[in-house]
């Protein structure tokens, strides 16, 4: 039997699902699929930390209270920070920004993938959405005016506008040939959260070493604030060797690298080593097709923007989607879906030129561009006006922002 919807949104991550429950009420008939279960797991706030987390700006924030979705994050866990500090470790050169610079409560919040996940879930099965659960894409084609889905199991799904959020290795995006531009990093990336001996006061570190940048994340678990969420960013090889050491080994190389800011690592949960990989579809849209989250675009971990970034993509999509609606206009009109590239794919290159010229700089061997990074950091950091500002970008406070993240 085939199904039908007005619009299809293939993947049910975060993104994904942000975008189904933004278009809630709209009097669309939304379908989301995915190839989970879809099931949500009771939370145990005293379980060992995910390894997977988001640094959530004040943007994301907003659009997550009005899908009605924050209050399921926070009753969950996660953990507010208020300050960074980032150093160079081969010089002198550091920086501290301070959510009290802009008269904000917090810079953002650290939240594990996964309680944003279910506390998404959560929302959308009490919604009038139609979920699909188990379903695998095999294949999908044009017809007519529609595109026609086929299932691993052999059902068939056919809808005038399908939205890609199916992550990074996005089905949709191979199946109908829409170009990227990548490169490697040449880095992997060991995530895995850590104790300390001393507390993290709220703040999000972040070192540059001689083979990348590493984060210490800070998480909290009752009140403690012992734990941090760790992303280093290395070479291949020194990654295979720091993943072959054993916990104590693991521990003492990360003390080291940090530089004991945080006093001794007491111990490190389960790693994970991921590939670092620069993905950016040449194009958003296309007749009938749209692409958010990282099935456009995934960008380096240096400044946990990622997410962020797909939260935007999806409030801006349903935005043009609602508007268009409204005038009666064909939603999968070419034309309705580049309002959305129009407004998202110069803020999503942007961002990720600036981020691959930073992790550049700091990679650079060179004195005189030490030099630079050194001197540039020190300048900054005596600027309150330029920090104000860059901390007014993380925070999401700038830009053309759409309404669900406005104040």
């Amino acid at each position: 039997m085939e199904m039908r919807a007005d619009l299809l949104i293939v993947g049910a991550g975060m993104v994904g699902s942000a975008l189904a429950l933004a278009l809630q009420n709209s009097g669309l008939e939304v379908l989301l699929l995915d190839g989970s279960p879809m099931s949500v797991k009771p939370f145990d706030t005293q379980s060992t930390f995910e390894p997977r987390v988001s640094a959530l700006s004040a943007a994301s924030q907003r659009i997550l209270e009005r899908l009605g979705v924050w209050e399921g994050v926070i009753s969950r866990r996660s953990s507010a920070y208020t300050d960074m500090q980032v150093w160079d470790g081969s010089g002198t050169g550091q920086i501290h920004f301070s959510a009290a610079s802009v008269h904000a409560e917090a810079l953002g919040h650290i939240v594990e993938n996964r309680v944003v996940q279910d506390a998404l879930l959560d929302r959308l099965h009490d919604c009038d959405l139609g979920l699909l659960a188990n379903a695998r894409l095999e294949q999908m084609r044009r017809s007519g005016d529609d595109w026609l889905l086929t299932l691993a199991d052999g059902r068939t799904l056919r809808a005038p506008l399908v939205i890609a959020a199916d992550g990074a290795n996005s089905a949709v995006r191979r199946l109908t040939g829409v170009a990227t531009r990548e490169w490697d990093y040449l880095h992997h990336a060991i995530v895995t959260s850590v104790r300390s001996s001393l507390p993290h006061r709220m703040t999000a570190w972040q070192r540059f070493t001689d083979h990348g940048p590493l984060a210490f994340l800070p998480l909290e678990r009752d009140g403690q604030q012992d734990w941090c969420s760790i992303v280093w960013s290395t070479t291949p090889a020194e990654a295979e060797r720091l993943m072959a050491l054993d916990d104590e080994g693991f521990c003492r190389e990360l003390e080291r690298a940090f530089e004991g800011r945080l006093g001794s690592v007491l111990s490190a949960d389960p790693r994970l080593c991921v590939p670092l990989r620069q993905r950016h579809a040449k194009r958003y849209v296309a007749e009938g097709l749209a692409l958010i989250g990282d099935a456009a675009h995934t960008i380096h971990p240096l400044a946990g923007q990622g997410v962020n970034l797909g939260f935007l993509d999806a409030a801006v999509l349903a935005e043009v989607l609602l508007h268009a609606a409204s005038r009666g206009e064909r939603l999968a009109d070419v034309k309705v879906l580049s309002r959305y590239e129009r407004r998202r794919m110069p803020h999503n290159l942007a961002l990720m030129a600036a981020m691959e010229g930073f992790e550049r700089l700091f990679q650079a061997d060179p004195l005189p561009l030490r030099w630079l990074r050194n001197t540039g950091l020190k300048m900054v950091d005596q600027m309150p006006e330029a920090k104000a500002l860059f901390v007014r970008q993380a925070l999401g406070l700038s830009g053309d922002l759409p309404e669900l993240a406005k104040a």
